[in-house]
């Protein structure tokens, strides 16, 4: 696919980064020639997410997304790792120590702003440090942020320019972490100028790699966010997501369960609580999300029959999904069990025999409580 140039320079998106063209509407890249006369270029895709919040598919794989962050590894740079707080293995990249090289990572957990004021900071980097280690990435710092809001932000536009020691920027996330809103808000703290780069909640903006310049001749680069197929976002419609995803700070909500009961997630998931004795369960997931409370032995047909309807969200068309269900008993005190891409459900005492269920491909994991 051509692209389009102007006096042999190719053009390309100011909000995306891919190469502009003129030829097709339905394909990557597509402005229409009268756009090409403005000042600021944006293909069609960021123009209708921008003025009208609506996403268009992308023709671009794993592979290609893979291949643009296997560059990264031959560079002498900084790579800035952004982590969803309230998702962290959800939003994990796997393997990024392998493609960054001998680079130094800094990991920002973002979002912080919704998880509860209860956390301690200084425990949840030491958490964020002790996983990513389990996870094989030594970070050289941890720092955590609210692009969003803008909190902290100053603080990490200062750890960037530290570790970078005057080398190009690498910004690397899954998609959904809000890595575009994180670099918008760093131009404005380091230019004063405004959004530059085209934000949604919608997964896969950024197409291509774009460089900001900074003062000294070396850049800031946003990649693409990479799709991890296992994040609960994968499996809703989009109008889904401002339910899945929370906006502001998640109010955790404590059950009393007595054995043989069962909590459903909107049409999402699923926790059956099967021995143990009465116990209390912290679930801390979106506020808009609805969780129905009922018994085991109902729960396979209420959601065979109310999947999409009083349980929802569910899957795409509102249909049921392919739940998979694993089994544990909790062994020790203070676990959370993960629903990566939901939230989680925190069991304070150990000795519950609980199972829960996720969409095929999703993941559902144990760890220890992070709050």
């Amino acid at each position: 696919m051509g692209g389009t140039t102007v006096n042999n320079e190719q053009i390309t998106c100011d909000g995306c980064g891919v190469a502009i063209q003129t030829a097709n509407p339905d394909s990557l890249g597509y402005a229409p020639a009268s756009a090409l006369e403005k000042e600021v270029v944006v293909c069609k895709r960021c123009f209708r997410l921008k003025h009208y919040n609506e996403v268009q598919d992308v023709e671009l794989t794993d592979d290609d997304f893979l291949k643009i962050l296997n560059t990264i590894g031959d560079t002498e740079s900084l790579i800035v790792k952004i982590v969803d707080i309230f998702d962290f293995n959800g939003s994990w990249l796997p393997g990024l120590h392998r493609f960054a090289g001998k680079n130094p990572v800094l990991l920002i957990g973002n979002k912080s702003d919704l998880l509860p004021k209860s956390v301690k900071r200084e425990k949840l980097i030491h958490w964020m440090r002790h996983e990513a280690s389990q996870l094989g990435l030594k970070p050289v710092d941890v720092l955590l942020t609210s692009a969003a809001k803008g909190n902290e932000v100053h603080e990490a536009a200062d750890a960037i320019e530290h570790y970078r020691n005057g080398k190009d920027v690498y910004v690397v996330g899954c998609t959904n972490v809000g890595k575009s809103t994180f670099i918008n808000r760093i131009i404005k703290e380091i230019t004063g100028e405004g959004d530059i780069i085209t934000t949604s909640h919608f997964p896969g903006t950024t197409l291509d790699m774009i460089a900001i310049p900074l003062s000294d001749g070396r850049a800031l680069i946003d990649t693409p966010g990479i799709i991890n197929h296992h994040q609960m976002a994968h499996f809703v419609e989009k109008e889904d997501l401002k339910v899945l995803l929370p906006k502001k700070e998640i109010k955790p909500k404590v059950f009393q369960l007595n054995e043989g009961q069962t909590l459903f997630f909107g049409g999402l998931a699923r926790f059956d609580y099967i021995s143990g004795g009465r116990r209390s369960f912290i679930c801390h997931v979106s506020n808009e999300i609805d969780i129905h409370r009922t018994k085991i032995e109902k729960a396979d047909d209420l959601y065979e029959n109310h999947a999409g309807e009083l349980l929802k969200p569910a899957g795409k068309d509102g249909k049921a999904l392919e739940l998979v269900r694993q089994e544990w008993t909790i062994k020790e005190a203070k676990t959370d069990i993960v629903f990566s891409g939901l939230g989680w459900i925190t069991v304070n005492e150990a000795g519950a025999k609980v199972a829960a269920y996720v969409p095929k491909g999703a993941a559902v994991t144990l760890r220890k409580s992070l709050i």
